[in-house]
Protein backbone atom coordinates (compact mmCIF):
# COMPACT_ATOMS: atom_id res chain seq x y z
CA UNK A 1 0.00 0.00 0.00
CA UNK A 2 1.15 3.59 -1.21
CA UNK A 3 0.12 6.93 -0.95
CA UNK A 4 -1.97 7.99 -3.84
CA UNK A 5 -1.31 12.05 -4.82
CA UNK A 6 -3.75 13.88 -6.96
CA UNK A 7 -2.87 16.23 -9.81
CA UNK A 8 -4.21 17.04 -13.19
CA UNK A 9 -3.44 16.30 -17.06
CA UNK A 10 -1.93 18.82 -18.59
CA UNK A 11 -1.56 17.35 -22.05
CA UNK A 12 1.32 15.54 -23.79
CA UNK A 13 4.79 16.28 -24.57
CA UNK A 14 7.88 14.38 -26.15
CA UNK A 15 11.79 14.30 -24.80
CA UNK A 16 14.99 12.94 -25.57
CA UNK A 17 17.19 10.25 -23.81
CA UNK A 18 20.66 10.24 -23.50
CA UNK A 19 21.05 7.77 -25.94
CA UNK A 20 18.74 10.64 -28.15
CA UNK A 21 15.61 8.52 -28.86
CA UNK A 22 12.80 9.87 -28.47
CA UNK A 23 10.11 9.61 -26.02
CA UNK A 24 6.34 10.47 -25.96
CA UNK A 25 4.91 11.32 -22.83
CA UNK A 26 2.74 13.19 -20.59
CA UNK A 27 2.90 15.91 -18.65
CA UNK A 28 0.72 15.87 -14.71
CA UNK A 29 0.49 19.00 -12.91
CA UNK A 30 0.20 17.95 -8.93
CA UNK A 31 0.86 20.72 -6.16
CA UNK A 32 1.64 19.62 -3.21
CA UNK A 33 -0.87 18.07 -1.46
CA UNK A 34 -2.26 18.46 2.30
CA UNK A 35 -2.61 15.41 4.85
CA UNK A 36 -6.16 16.81 6.12
CA UNK A 37 -6.72 13.24 8.40
CA UNK A 38 -5.05 10.31 9.68
CA UNK A 39 -6.68 7.89 10.65
CA UNK A 40 -5.50 4.51 12.76
CA UNK A 41 -6.21 1.23 13.71
CA UNK A 42 -7.13 1.65 17.56
CA UNK A 43 -9.39 4.39 16.74
CA UNK A 44 -10.84 4.01 12.59
CA UNK A 45 -9.93 -0.10 12.47
CA UNK A 46 -7.81 0.82 9.58
CA UNK A 47 -4.42 2.91 8.87
CA UNK A 48 -5.19 5.73 5.93
CA UNK A 49 -4.17 9.30 5.27
CA UNK A 50 -6.81 11.81 3.24
CA UNK A 51 -5.16 13.75 1.11
CA UNK A 52 -6.90 17.19 -0.08
CA UNK A 53 -5.98 18.73 -3.51
CA UNK A 54 -6.44 21.94 -5.47
CA UNK A 55 -6.99 25.18 -3.05
CA UNK A 56 -11.16 26.59 -2.82
CA UNK A 57 -10.87 30.28 -4.56
CA UNK A 58 -11.75 32.50 -1.84
CA UNK A 59 -15.49 33.39 -4.02
CA UNK A 60 -16.08 29.80 -3.67
CA UNK A 61 -15.85 29.19 -0.05
CA UNK A 62 -19.41 30.16 0.69
CA UNK A 63 -20.34 27.00 -1.26
CA UNK A 64 -18.67 24.86 1.14
CA UNK A 65 -20.93 22.95 3.55
CA UNK A 66 -20.19 23.13 7.29
CA UNK A 67 -19.18 19.32 7.88
CA UNK A 68 -16.76 20.02 5.44
CA UNK A 69 -15.84 23.35 7.23
CA UNK A 70 -15.04 22.31 10.67
CA UNK A 71 -13.43 18.99 8.78
CA UNK A 72 -10.66 21.10 7.25
CA UNK A 73 -11.10 23.43 10.45
CA UNK A 74 -9.99 20.54 12.56
CA UNK A 75 -7.00 20.05 10.66
CA UNK A 76 -5.97 24.01 9.92
CA UNK A 77 -5.74 23.95 6.34
CA UNK A 78 -7.40 25.45 3.91
CA UNK A 79 -10.23 24.09 2.11
CA UNK A 80 -9.63 21.50 -0.99
CA UNK A 81 -11.55 20.92 -3.67
CA UNK A 82 -10.43 17.59 -3.97
CA UNK A 83 -10.42 14.54 -1.36
CA UNK A 84 -8.52 11.37 -1.60
CA UNK A 85 -8.00 8.39 0.95
CA UNK A 86 -4.86 6.27 0.79
CA UNK A 87 -4.86 3.27 3.41
CA UNK A 88 -1.46 2.57 4.44
CA UNK A 89 0.31 0.03 6.78
CA UNK A 90 2.11 2.58 8.69
CA UNK A 91 0.50 6.42 9.74
CA UNK A 92 3.40 7.58 12.27
CA UNK A 93 5.34 9.41 9.84
CA UNK A 94 2.70 11.72 8.71
CA UNK A 95 0.98 14.88 10.50
CA UNK A 96 -1.94 16.84 10.17
CA UNK A 97 -1.04 20.17 7.51
CA UNK A 98 2.06 18.30 6.09
CA UNK A 99 2.44 19.00 2.46
CA UNK A 100 2.92 15.99 -0.02
CA UNK A 101 5.07 17.28 -3.01
CA UNK A 102 5.11 15.36 -6.19
CA UNK A 103 9.35 14.65 -4.88
CA UNK A 104 7.30 11.64 -3.20
CA UNK A 105 7.61 9.57 -6.41
CA UNK A 106 11.79 10.38 -6.65
CA UNK A 107 12.79 7.05 -5.72
CA UNK A 108 10.65 5.22 -7.91
CA UNK A 109 10.53 4.16 -11.89
CA UNK A 110 7.15 3.58 -12.17
CA UNK A 111 4.01 4.57 -11.53
CA UNK A 112 0.47 4.04 -11.61
CA UNK A 113 -2.06 6.91 -12.86
CA UNK A 114 -5.78 6.40 -12.65
CA UNK A 115 -8.31 8.78 -14.05
CA UNK A 116 -11.65 9.10 -15.78
CA UNK A 117 -11.43 8.44 -19.84
CA UNK A 118 -12.96 10.37 -22.41
CA UNK A 119 -16.79 10.21 -22.77
CA UNK A 120 -17.49 9.12 -26.35
CA UNK A 121 -21.12 9.05 -25.45
CA UNK A 122 -23.56 6.33 -27.25
CA UNK A 123 -21.39 4.51 -29.81
CA UNK A 124 -21.95 1.29 -32.45
CA UNK A 125 -20.14 -1.92 -32.29
CA UNK A 126 -17.68 -0.83 -34.68
CA UNK A 127 -15.89 1.92 -32.49
CA UNK A 128 -16.89 0.95 -29.53
CA UNK A 129 -15.71 -2.85 -29.99
CA UNK A 130 -13.82 -3.02 -32.93
CA UNK A 131 -16.37 -4.78 -34.99
CA UNK A 132 -15.20 -5.28 -38.70
CA UNK A 133 -18.80 -4.62 -39.92
CA UNK A 134 -20.32 -6.26 -43.33
CA UNK A 135 -19.93 -6.25 -47.19
CA UNK A 136 -19.48 -2.32 -48.21
CA UNK A 137 -20.38 -3.52 -51.84
CA UNK A 138 -23.82 -1.96 -53.11
CA UNK A 139 -27.16 -3.31 -52.12
CA UNK A 140 -25.49 -5.66 -49.23
CA UNK A 141 -27.52 -4.03 -46.22
CA UNK A 142 -25.74 -4.83 -43.42
CA UNK A 143 -22.64 -2.06 -43.35
CA UNK A 144 -21.90 -1.10 -39.38
CA UNK A 145 -24.86 -3.29 -37.31
CA UNK A 146 -23.91 -5.61 -34.58
CA UNK A 147 -25.00 -9.14 -36.52
CA UNK A 148 -27.54 -11.52 -34.45
CA UNK A 149 -27.19 -11.50 -30.64
CA UNK A 150 -29.75 -14.07 -29.53
CA UNK A 151 -31.04 -17.45 -31.10
CA UNK A 152 -34.62 -18.91 -31.86
CA UNK A 153 -34.13 -21.89 -29.63
CA UNK A 154 -33.07 -22.12 -25.73
CA UNK A 155 -32.69 -19.78 -24.06
CA UNK A 156 -34.26 -17.80 -26.21
CA UNK A 157 -32.67 -14.65 -25.18
CA UNK A 158 -29.43 -13.01 -25.81
CA UNK A 159 -27.05 -14.33 -22.87
CA UNK A 160 -24.86 -11.43 -20.24
CA UNK A 161 -21.83 -9.97 -21.97
CA UNK A 162 -22.90 -9.68 -25.38
CA UNK A 163 -21.27 -7.26 -26.84
CA UNK A 164 -23.43 -4.60 -28.25
CA UNK A 165 -23.99 -0.72 -28.63
CA UNK A 166 -24.11 1.54 -25.76
CA UNK A 167 -22.04 4.31 -23.84
CA UNK A 168 -18.75 4.18 -24.27
CA UNK A 169 -16.47 5.73 -21.90
CA UNK A 170 -16.69 8.24 -19.21
CA UNK A 171 -14.83 5.25 -17.10
CA UNK A 172 -12.65 4.98 -14.54
CA UNK A 173 -9.16 3.53 -15.97
CA UNK A 174 -5.79 2.97 -14.61
CA UNK A 175 -2.76 2.75 -16.68
CA UNK A 176 -0.38 0.78 -14.59
CA UNK A 177 3.22 0.44 -15.05
CA UNK A 178 4.22 3.98 -16.71
CA UNK A 179 8.07 5.11 -16.71
CA UNK A 180 8.91 7.78 -14.77
CA UNK A 181 10.83 9.98 -17.52
CA UNK A 182 11.41 13.66 -15.35
CA UNK A 183 9.94 14.72 -12.07
CA UNK A 184 10.79 18.55 -11.98
CA UNK A 185 9.81 19.64 -8.12
CA UNK A 186 10.43 23.27 -8.49
CA UNK A 187 7.59 23.19 -11.59
CA UNK A 188 5.63 20.41 -9.48
CA UNK A 189 5.09 18.51 -12.83
CA UNK A 190 6.01 14.64 -13.61
CA UNK A 191 6.57 13.56 -16.97
CA UNK A 192 5.48 9.71 -17.40
CA UNK A 193 6.01 7.79 -20.57
CA UNK A 194 2.98 6.90 -22.68
CA UNK A 195 -0.93 8.44 -22.42
CA UNK A 196 -2.88 8.06 -19.61
CA UNK A 197 -6.82 8.23 -19.05
CA UNK A 198 -8.84 11.87 -19.05
CA UNK A 199 -9.24 14.92 -20.82
CA UNK A 200 -7.14 17.66 -20.43
CA UNK A 201 -6.98 19.38 -16.90
CA UNK A 202 -8.82 16.30 -15.33
CA UNK A 203 -8.20 14.93 -12.39
CA UNK A 204 -5.94 12.09 -11.77
CA UNK A 205 -4.95 9.98 -8.81
CA UNK A 206 -0.96 8.93 -9.01
CA UNK A 207 0.52 6.11 -6.77
CA UNK A 208 3.89 3.97 -6.62
CA UNK A 209 3.35 1.20 -8.73
CA UNK A 210 3.74 -2.38 -7.42
CA UNK A 211 4.56 -4.39 -10.44
CA UNK A 212 7.99 -4.86 -12.66
CA UNK A 213 8.67 -4.14 -16.18
CA UNK A 214 9.73 -7.24 -17.54
CA UNK A 215 13.52 -6.96 -19.01
CA UNK A 216 13.55 -7.57 -22.61
CA UNK A 217 16.17 -10.35 -23.58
Amino acid sequence: MSLKLMGKKKGMTRVFDEKGNLIVCTVIAAEPNVIVQIKNQEKDGYNAVQLGAVKVPESKKKNISKPLVGHFARAKVEPRRHLLESRLDQVEEFELGQEVGIDYFSDVDFVDVCGTSKGKGFQGVVKRHGFGGGPGSHGSGFNRTAGSTGMRSTPGRSLPGVKKAGQMGSQKVTAENLKVIRIDAEKQVILVKGAVPGARNSLLYIRKSVKKTPVKK
